[in-house]
């Protein structure tokens, strides 16, 4: 088998760690959505997340969900929920240990909310990847106007 073969056979890096989101995502007890992120610099992963509710306190999947039943549509009101973001908890692993996520990348299963995208810009994140949608139009123009790079990825 040539090296060239070798290397069509191999997933690119974004659809690696495009793939390791989806899979970071299946810890999350969300009833609604499950999200995952992974902050990622030099090729190497520093941080993950996934959504969920803060440690020490009972799971949606166990208690309900408060969004349900409330009828809050996704995309709206994000402080009505038990749980954080998946970038949210990626970024706060990276504090706990002590790592700057300054110059890295995002890779999230979903694209930021404007939560979420105010908490990466202040983190200095240059890129965000992610494969689904969300309604927020306030994420997006504020990423662009900070001048973040946001690259939609097949999933």
């Amino acid at each position: 088998m040539t090296s060239k073969m070798a290397e069509q056979q191999r997933p690119s890096w974004n659809e690696y760690f495009l793939s390791i989101t989806e899979h970071v995502a299946e810890r999350s007890t969300c009833t609604r959505r499950k999200v995952g992120a992974i902050i990622v610099r030099d090729k190497r992963i520093i941080a993950t997340g996934y959504n969920g509710v803060p440690a020490g306190i009972r799971h949606c999947d166990m208690v309900g969900c408060l969004r349900d039943e409330l009828q809050v549509p996704s995309g709206e009101r994000h402080e009505l929920c038990r749980g954080l973001h998946a970038e949210q908890n990626a970024i706060v692993q990276a504090s706990t240990h002590g790592v700057s996520i300054e110059g890295s990348s995002l890779y999230c299963t979903n694209m930021p909310c404007s939560i979420c995208s105010k908490m990466l810009i202040n983190a200095k994140i240059k890129t965000i990847y992610y494969a689904e949608g969300y309604p927020d139009a306030l994420a997006d123009e504020m990423l662009a106007e900070a001048g973040i790079e946001v690259v939609k990825l097949l999933p």
